[in-house]
């Protein structure tokens, strides 16, 4: 059966030369950021019980979630967590299976729980998971439809929902900032020079023309950080980091601004005993985070898919958003004459993920390069990824593919 491959010229200026361009990005400790991750670690640590019991991964979809801010008292030289962050995560899952001639239950309890907390003890130093967090679940068995839906399919699974997946290439200077600089400053080198920097890491871009205005926040670690003067010298060591950092990475003009919201004539600093907002009434939702290459790009198309928790079998809503980004990067990659590509795929439910509805690409041009010139070579590479787009699940059980970046 042919696929549905369709190409098409974008009459537009690239975003690298838009006068005006937004970019942000939430550090692995944001709230958000935290509950993709939870629902993301159920996902893998369900799949793998799975895989260990049954011999193949079964069906589930964990992708809701809610992180419930606590409350903290955070001071310099101290503080304590007063009230813990409650986690929740939803969804359907074989909660029990039919297996030689029984039914066995599945503790997805026990499998929810250690996995969340497993994630949290990976993702903070300070945090404790049991102290400080409530962990609970609403999971179910799923519905006879959908089970039916992923059973269904021979080699290539059929697709359990109408989804879309894009992704978008390259990134222009200020995306890949953004992207650096967090990880910059949750990398081990970082928090070992200053490891009164916690997890919670927010960067914000404005570029106006030439010039890039980064806004950062970074929570600061309570118990490490000895006073006000203390507090502000971390503070300049930040975004004097932060400057070196995009010196080397862009030939943009580079302000920078590390926790604008301080207020020293009042005592307001950004202290957390944790290293995460979410000790003190700031919550997260899947979805509302990083799209899945890492970043929130209102300038582009993309989809708002909550990519986490999600099946890396036959749910597209995930399959789709990572295969389009690889498809992009390869275009830009591999086609000589695009400046800038984007992929867009969507799924039809019940039918087989390798052959969507549509998997359409809009290219802008480098001048002197004509459609008729690229198209078959950008048809070639989404062709051939969608050939082999069963591949994503082994890469993504196994963590060599990170879902959040």
């Amino acid at each position: 059966m042919k696929r549905n491959i369709h190409v098409e010229e974008l009459r537009a200026a690239p975003v690298s030369e838009m006068e005006v361009e937004l970019v942000e990005r939430k550090g692995k400790g944001h709230p958000d950021t935290v509950i993709d991750g939870c629902a993301e670690a159920v996902s893998r640590a369900l799949s793998q019980y799975y895989l260990e019991h049954y011999g193949r991964v079964l069906h589930h979809n964990v992708d809701k979630g809610l992180l419930v801010g606590g409350r903290s008292a955070p001071r310099f030289g101290g503080g304590e967590v007063l009230e813990p962050i409650y986690i929740m995560v939803a969804g359907r899952a074989f909660t029990y299976v039919p297996y030689r001639e029984r039914i066995e239950p599945v503790p997805i309890g026990t499998i929810t729980l250690n996995s969340i907390r497993g994630f949290l003890a990976e993702t903070f130093r300070y945090l404790d998971p049991v102290k400080h967090v409530v962990v609970d679940y609403k999971i179910r068995q799923g519905s006879l439809d959908l089970i039916s839906l992923f059973d269904r399919g021979g080699e290539v699974p059929v697709a359990n929902d109408t989804s879309i997946g894009v992704g978008f290439a390259p990134f222009t200077d200020s995306e890949r900032l953004v992207l650096e600089v967090e990880r910059y400053l949750n990398s081990p080198r970082l928090k070992s020079d200053l490891p009164e920097v916690g997890e919670d890491i927010k960067v914000l871009a404005l570029r106006h023309g030439r010039r890039v205005s980064l806004t950062i926040a970074a929570a600061m670690i309570s118990h490490l950080v000895h006073d006000a003067s203390h507090y502000i010298n971390v503070r300049e060591e930040v975004e004097s980091r932060v400057r070196d950092l995009a010196a080397k990475l862009t030939d943009l003009e580079v302000d920078v601004v590390v926790n604008a919201a301080d207020d020293p004539s009042k005592g307001v600093y950004y202290l957390t005993v944790t290293g995460t907002s979410a000790e003190a009434g700031d919550d997260g939702n899947t979805g509302r985070g990083n799209r899945p290459n890492g970043l929130i790009t209102p300038m582009r198309q993309y989809s708002v898919e909550a990519v986490a928790g999600k099946n890396p079998i036959n749910h597209t809503g995930k399959l789709f958003n990572i295969a389009a980004q690889r498809m992009a990067d390869r275009v830009i990659k591999e086609v000589r004459g695009v400046r800038e590509v984007y992929i867009r795929l969507l799924s039809k439910i019940g039918s087989p993920i390798d052959h969507p509805e549509v998997a359409s690409a809009a290219l802008v041009l480098e001048p002197g390069y004509t459609l008729k010139r690229v198209e078959g070579d950008v048809m070639g590479v989404i062709d051939e990824e969608l050939q082999h787009i069963t591949d994503l699940t082994p890469e993504i059980l196994s963590g060599r593919l990170g879902v959040i970046i």
